[in-house]
Order: C-alpha cells, then sequence, then structure tokens
C-alpha cells in the first residue's frame, strides 16, 4: 500500500528529450514539473491531465548567481511528505494544519533546492548546503512568473519612479493585462488572475536577505531585488537613514544556510485567497517559549484625528492634557492602549531617549497604568536600532508597553536584518511591536510573535490627502484584502466617523473624513487582520457616537477562526471570524456598487438548539445620501433563520452573535 501512495504523490513525467520530475499537492490536484536537465532549472505548474490541462506558470526559470561558483548539474536528491500542526498565538487562526510534498533538487557546486506543493499553493527556496564557513555574496537572484496567455495582473507599483526600491509599500493596484503593465517594480503580494484561478505571488521567511520586488518583462513578471547598501545619507527632518550608494550584490553572508521561501499561492475562487496560510506556515517557528505576556489590544490613536479634541478647557496638541485625555477615553472604553505618535521626542534630534518639555512620560505612563491602559511610542527604525539596547532597557524599566516603528521605506538585506535585531531585542524585553513604513509581513509574525502589526497598505491615513477620483477606496478595501491580507496582519487604522458619500467626499487633514459609509468602517474591525488595531478617529468624536464606539471597543482584537463566506475581489467581502467563547462575528463591505445579500444562519451556526443573540450595524435607508446613516438592530436567531441586508453605495455591515446559555 505504502509504495502506491508513494508512486501517486511522486511520479516521473516525459516531454520528448527533457525528464521532469513531477510534484504533486497532498489533494492531487496541483501538479509541479521540475525540470532538472539543463544548468538552470525550470518548473512548471499546471492542475487536470495531460489532455485537458490548466497551466498557471509554465518554465519558471530559477537561479542564484554567487560570485564565482557556477552550478553544471541538477540532480533529485530525496522526497518527503509531511503533516504540521502550527500553533499560531494572535495569528488568523489561533492553530491550523498544513500538508506539503517536497522534492529536494541538489547542485553540484553546493547550492540545492527545496519545492514543497501544499494544496493551497506551491513554495521553493534556495539552500546553501556546502558552504560551511566560505564567504559568499550572491550577485543576483533569477525568478520568473511565466503566465499562459495575456493574464490580468493586480500590481501595486512603486510610488517612486525615480528609485523604486525607496518607497513606504503602500499603493493602489493597478489591474491590467501583463502585456499592457509598466515597466516599473511592483511590491508583494501581488496577483495574476489565469482565468481557472489566481496565483499570487508572495515570500516568507526573509530572514537577513533582500525581499523581492516584481517587474513587467515581455508579457512575464520577474523578480528585482535591491542592492546591498554602500554609503547612507539621513533626511534631516526625522533623521531617516536612507541607501545614497550600493554595491553590485545583492545579498553577502558566510557559511551555510536557507535563503527566503518563494511562494504561489493558488486560489480557484476568490474567497479563498484570504484563507491562505503559507507565508506564516513557511516562517522560521517561534523563538519565544512564552507569549503569555504579548498583549494585542484596541488602541487610541492621535495622529490621524490630528489631536482633535473638543469641549476641554486645554490646548490639544502633543502635551500632558491631551494624552492625559486619550487616556482617560481608553479606560472608559476598556481599550488597552494609546499610542504617543511623532512628536513626543524632537524628530530632527534623532534621539529618542529624551522627551520634548511638554511630556513627561513617567507622569503619562504612572497616570495610564492607575487606569489599566499601556502606552505605545512612536520612533523611527534606525533611530531605535541605533539606541536599541537603551531604549528598549529605559522604556521597559518604566512601564512602555512597546514600540510603533516607521520609516523603513526599504527592504535590501541590511533592512530586514534591522527587523530582526529589533524584534529579538523588544522580546528580551517583553516590549510588542507595531512595524510601519515597511513591506508586506514575511513571516517575522510567527518567529517573533511580539510583533503584532504591519502597515504595508494602502490604509487610512491616505485620504487625508487623496481625492477620490485619484484613488477609489471602497475599491481598495475590497481588493486588498484577497492580496495583501494573505500576508497577515494589516495597520490599516479604521474607524473614522465623519463618513462621506462618493459625491461629498473631500480630503481634509485636520477633521479627516473617509469614502463610503458608517457600516463600511465598522466592518474593517472584522475583515481585517490587526491584533493591534487602531480607533482611528479622535475621543471627541467617538463620545458623539456611544452605539459605534462601544461596538468596536467589545469586538475582540484577535479571533479563534476565519472564513470568507462570500467575496469577489474588487466588489464585496463577506468574513466570518469566531472567539474563544464561541461567539460569531459576521463582517461585509462593497465598492461603490449598492448589494443586497441574504444571510443563511445555517450556513454559519451550527445545526443545534442553541440560540444566538444578535447586534447588527447596517447601512441606513438614507445611507446613499448621508454616510454616517445606519442602522442597529438586536434580536435572537438561530441557525433556521435568515436575514435580508442592503449595502448602500461604499457600504457595508458588522454583527456579532452571542451564544446565550
Amino acid at each position: 500500500m505504502k509504495r502506491i501512495t508513494f508512486f501517486l504523490i511522486f511520479s516521473f513525467s516525459f516531454f520528448g528529450a527533457t525528464q521532469a520530475q513531477t510534484l504533486t499537492s497532498p489533494d492531487g490536484r496541483l501538479k509541479v514539473d521540475i525540470d532538472t536537465k539543463g544548468k538552470q532549472l525550470t518548473y512548471t505548474i499546471y492542475e487536470g491531465e495531460p489532455t485537458d490541462r490548466h497551466v498557471y506558470v509554465n518554465n519558471n526559470a530559477i537561479a542564484l548567481e554567487i560570485e564565482g561558483i557556477k552550478t553544471q548539474k541538477w540532480s533529485i536528491s530525496s522526497k518527503k511528505s509531511k503533516h504540521e500542526h502550527i500553533v499560531a498565538p494572535n495569528y488568523r487562526q489561533a492553530e491550523f494544519d498544513v500538508k506539503y510534498n517536497q522534492i529536494l533538487v541538489k547542485g553540484d557546486n553546493g547550492v540545492n533546492v527545496e519545492f514543497r506543493a501544499y494544496d493551497e499553493g506551491v513554495a521553493y527556496r534556495f539552500v546553501l548546503a556546502s558552504f560551511d564557513k566560505k564567504e559568499w555574496k550572491v550577485k543576483d537572484e533569477v525568478a520568473e512568473f511565466n503566465f499562459s496567455g495575456d493574464r490580468t495582473a493586480y500590481l501595486p507599483y512603486s510610488t517612486n519612479e525615480r528609485n523604486p526600491k525607496a518607497m513606504a509599500f503602500q499603493s493602489i493596484y493597478a489591474v491590467t493585462p501583463l502585456s499592457q503593465a509598466r515597466p516599473l517594480e511592483a511590491i508583494l503580494p501581488a496577483t495574476v488572475d489565469c482565468g481557472w484561478g489566481k496565483v499570487t505571488i508572495m515570500e516568507s521567511d526573509v530572514m537577513d536577505y533582500p525581499g523581492m520586488f516584481v517587474k513587467t518583462e515581455k508579457g512575464s513578471l520577474k523578480a528585482s531585488f535591491a542592492q546591498y547598501p554602500k554609503t547612507f545619507d539621513f533626511y534631516p527632518w526625522r533623521v531617516q537613514k536612507y541607501v545614497k550608494e550600493t554595491e553590485d550584490y545583492i545579498a553577502q553572508g558566510k557559511g551555510n544556510r536557507d535563503l527566503p521561501w518563494r511562494i504561489l499561492g493558488i486560489a480557484r475562487e476568490d474567497k479563498e485567497m484570504l484563507m491562505n496560510n503559507l507565508v506564516y506556515a513557511l516562517a522560521s517557528p517561534s523563538r519565544l517559549k512564552d507569549t503569555s505576556w504579548i498583549r494585542p489590544g484596541h488602541v487610541a490613536w492621535d495622529w490621524w484625528n490630528d489631536w482633535g479634541l473638543q469641549g476641554v478647557n486645554f490646548k490639544a496638541g502633543i502635551n500632558n492634557d491631551t494624552y492625559k485625555h486619550y487616556i482617560d477615553f481608553a479606560a472608559k472604553n476598556n481599550l488597552e492602549y494609546i499610542i504617543l505618535d511623532e512628536g513626543w521626542y524632537d524628530p530632527k534630534s534623532g534621539d529618542m531617549l529624551t522627551t520634548i518639555p511638554e511630556i513627561n512620560l513617567p507622569m503619562l505612563v504612572s497616570y495610564a497604568k492607575e487606569r489599566n491602559v499601556r502606552i505605545i511610542l512612536w520612533c523611527v527604525f534606525n533611530v531605535l536600532d541605533k539606541q536599541l539596547e537603551a531604549a528598549c532597557q529605559k522604556y521597559a524599566k518604566m512601564g512602555i508597553a512597546g514600540f510603533k516603528v516607521d520609516f523603513l521605506d526599504r527592504n535590501d538585506q541590511e533592512a530586514t536584518g534591522m527587523i530582526y535585531r529589533i524584534a529579538e531585542a523588544c522580546a528580551q524585553q517583553r516590549l510588542v511591536l507595531d512595524f510601519h513604513g515597511i513591506f508586506a509581513p514575511q513571516g517575522i509574525q510567527r518567529t517573533w510573535p511580539n510583533v503584532i502589526n504591519f502597515e504595508a497598505v494602502f490604509g487610512m491615513e491616505e485620504v487625508k490627502w487623496t481625492k477620490h477620483d485619484e484613488k477609489d477606496m471602497p475599491l481598495y478595501d475590497v481588493t486588498f484584502p484577497f492580496i495583501r491580507g494573505q500576508a497577515g496582519f494589516v495597520d490599516f487604522t479604521p474607524g473614522g466617523m465623519r463618513n462621506a458619500t462618493r459625491k461629498d467626499y473631500q480630503p481634509v487633514n485636520s477633521n479627516p473624513m473617509t469614502m463610503g459609509t458608517r457600516c463600511h468602517q465598522l466592518a474593517h474591525y472584522i475583515v481585517h487582520e490587526s491584533p493591534l488595531t487602531m480607533l482611528a478617529d479622535s475621543p471627541s468624536a467617538y463620545e458623539r457616537e456611544p452605539q459605534c464606539t462601544q461596538f468596536i471597543a467589545t469586538l475582540p482584537p484577535i479571533y479563534q477562526s476565519l472564513r470568507v463566506i462570500a467575496g469577489q475581489m474588487g466588489e464585496y467581502i463577506i468574513v466570518l471570524r469566531t472567539d474563544k467563547q464561541g461567539n460569531y462575528y459576521l463582517a461585509g463591505e462593497t465598492n461603490w456598487d449598492e448589494r443586497d445579500i441574504n444571510i443563511d444562519f445555517g450556513t454559519i451556526l451550527p445545526h443545534d438548539t442553541s440560540e444566538y443573540e444578535l447586534l447588527s450595524f447596517t447601512d441606513g435607508v438614507n445611507a446613499n445620501q448621508v454616510a454616517t446613516d445606519f442602522k442597529a438592530q438586536r434580536g435572537v436567531v438561530c441557525w433556521r433563520d435568515y436575514l435580508p441586508v442592503h449595502m448602500a453605495s461604499g457600504g457595508g455591515f458588522a454583527m456579532q452573535l452571542k451564544r446565550i446559555r
């Protein structure tokens, strides 16, 4: 019996004179032909039989160009199958299982390649296996993504055309046939629609190695990497480090090591995309034995609302009275944190060990502690890195909870090494981290679970200066969860209470509004995976909206499980999550198109005698004209019930179902 199973999983295929080893996914649907005949490895991913194939990518060449080393011959070395159970603290699912089949391809120069086939995609990585203590330099890494036909791509182009590899990794998606795509670097994740399924290019375990960009070339996507930094300079306003000159190689190192995983997530239906766990599963396991001190939570945040307080007897701004007010608001609503964003230390000084005179940090920490609220401090990546040991020790001793670290704006080898260094140093002092101005998650949240949020999203901050005819946020809101959401945490910073229809919206800095309805905003808190989630508006705005504020504040910051009930990328999404107590949370969002759905609780709730108290927020009857209009209702439902829901233009809904015991 074992011989038969082994043959089904690992079979040989012959195409003329070319011999290809075929690797099959555990469920038998995906097949990967790995061609080892030439000096350069190639692979093809498809499903179906030879007479009726659906090809996802075709003859993708891969290579690692190491200075002074050439690969002359490849050979299949070993094969294995594995089933892993992964416990995932603070992840979108508390635990999950993955199965994969693997082939190890050996090169005659000590450069090997591991290929893995999962039910939800394919991954490979280079392994430097015979380098011992030898030094090496990677001149370049070749990674092709050749699609069958002129497929439609969802490409988040770099926002810096002059220097494409230096930017904040925040971009909307250009939806374009590959033949018409711009020859400009796009950030990951990026998705290509193959007609019978979608391929999302991602990476994992990018540790002390440059991250990948993709760039269109002759209708295909090719990998592109930042060169290793040679010299640096600093922008004076924040003393932010940037690369001035580069070397002629992308990475350097010494001895044996595994290089990052290159991932092709494959989904036949759009609703499968967000449920892909490969980035997390392929990352190095946690280096923390105890994660009980890592506390997800809600944050009363200052920057987006521009410290916009009303009805107070002090001048709002970066001062003690303002932050005491934010602390009081957080305590009143049982929010776990506040953030002191940019300005608590003089950013031009590059010294985060010294506060400005208007801030008495020990007093604020004590004031917050008395009210069961903790403080997170904003800083710049290289400023923290320069003062890392001193800053971690000082602020951990003071009682600070962690740091929001901003403006990395690059992903070269030196930059990726920095984030792991910061994560380890902060973990040693039990400090949590929120990474901003950074590339999308690449698995560090598994390796160092004290990293509990990431930006890398065209988030709510953008509406402060973005016109709706330039950037369509409701469209983006129902696109990025399918693509960027696969990589993990997203610090979108939702919660705006000034909501506007398409015709009424205007960019405003000090009193920002959002595109779409109030319920569209509430839905973000369930649709997004965000263990450290912001309440982006001001305490004054929330105090005027107690129903919405209470709903947001009582939602779990993390959930136990995720299921995408329905969705079509760029049109709408409906997500179901559960908590530890067996309660359910359901939310949906739409683009600017109105949409009617009928919720069948029989597809959500267990078929037993349980009843659930329903609290629902749906778009009001006038939400198409007044985007703040919503309807809050309570009721009791069971699995036999149905509920019609209308989503207005730019609308949404959010529901909580608490089990009645």
